[in-house]
């Protein structure tokens, strides 16, 4: 389908990949209303740093995705629908799973009950690789087994067949995208890269990690935006799940090594036990076959490969470590 003339929704616009997302949405001309957690600081999350003419171009619709009355007045008089919001934060989802309940599975049926009242055109649905657990084969297709390791990836897991039910049971076009794990500027401190960069950036030398032999499918944040536009506008997505990865995989001791040398320091990983997941519940491998996307639609990832993972990373250390950006972020503390 063609975006272009269609009233978008962004669900979790203010997060990392959301305000990602509806920054490119905007400047690539559309018409986007950023759904934008309530607070009463009137904060707009990552939306309130992009530049005024991206600012200017957007509707901002302040609300929760909790709540089916906010969510049915959000998705009034829209076309397209990308549904980002969710508490992700594995570490968390220990210790209050029932908010993981309540955001990701009742947050993703109040969308999905809204866009069915209201006719949507197109609604993708934000999965995770880590409902699939530790990989039983690799790579890793749609049809590999899904696994809930931690509440946060059950919740996931339960989302995406909510999403899915309504495509089977009321033909609502619904897409899912299954990113693998993004980084890039933005990104919290609850993930491994920036907590890396700030640590070193700060001119420690002994970093404070958890489990550092699990391997990754690393994705840069604009990669994982084209995903999402171009499943929006593919025709063949509906009613498929679609996984967003690299095909490259490397570990998170190895991650940090390439980032210390690229930063020019010599570093010391000691693990953190209040940084380790519960034994049973670790993903210890993820590594994306990301084929059924390709074949699907446009998409083609320029950050791939070793030589892309590199420039990432370069980017990131460009940013994180820019004095003002350095100082949004308490490397110091470990916020699960």
């Amino acid at each position: 389908m063609e975006l272009k003339n269609k009233k978008i929704l962004v669900t979790g616009s203010e997060g990392f990949i959301g305000s990602h997302l509806t920054e490119k949405l905007v400047r690539q001309g559309h018409d986007v209303r950023a759904f934008v957690l309530y607070n009463s600081f009137n904060s707009w999350g990552w939306l309130d740093s992009l530049p005024g003419d991206v600012k200017n171009n957007l509707e901002i619709f302040m609300g929760d995705v909790r709540d089916p009355f906010g969510v049915n007045s959000a998705v009034k008089g829209c076309d397209v629908i990308f549904h980002l919001a969710a508490l992700i934060a594995i570490p968390y989802s220990y210790h209050s799973p029932a908010a993981y309940v309540d955001t990701n599975i009742n947050g993703t049926l109040n969308i999905v009950q809204a866009a069915r009242e209201h006719g949507i055109e197109k609604i993708v649905h934000t999965s995770t690789s880590e409902v699939y657990g530790t990989a039983q084969f690799v790579p890793i297709t749609e049809q590999h087994p899904l696994q809930g390791q931690s509440p946060y990836s059950a919740s996931k897991i339960g989302a995406d067949q909510i999403a899915f039910s309504f495509f089977t049971s009321f033909d609502l076009p619904v897409a899912i995208i299954r990113p693998f794990n993004t980084y890039g500027p933005r990104q919290s401190l609850r993930a491994v890269i920036p907590t890396i960069i700030t640590q070193i950036a700060r001119g420690n030398t002994t970093l404070k990690l958890g489990a550092v032999t699990p391997t990754r499918d690393f994705n840069f944040v604009t990669d994982i935006v084209d995903a999402f536009i171009e499943v929006a506008k593919s025709d063949t997505t509906i009613g498929k799940t679609f996984n967003a990865g690299s095909n490259f995989e490397i570990s998170i001791g190895s991650t940090a090594e390439m980032i210390a040398r690229l930063m020019g320091r010599k570093i010391e990983i000691i693990s953190d036990e209040s940084r380790l997941r519960p034994e049973k519940s670790e993903v210890n491998r993820l590594l994306a076959d990301n084929t059924k996307l390709k074949n699907n639609t446009a998409w083609n990832p320029l950050y791939a490969s070793l030589e892309g993972f590199k420039k990432g990373l370069n980017n990131c250390i460009e940013w994180y470590t820019d004095p003002g950006h350095l100082e949004l972020f308490k490397s110091e503390i470990y916020n699960i």
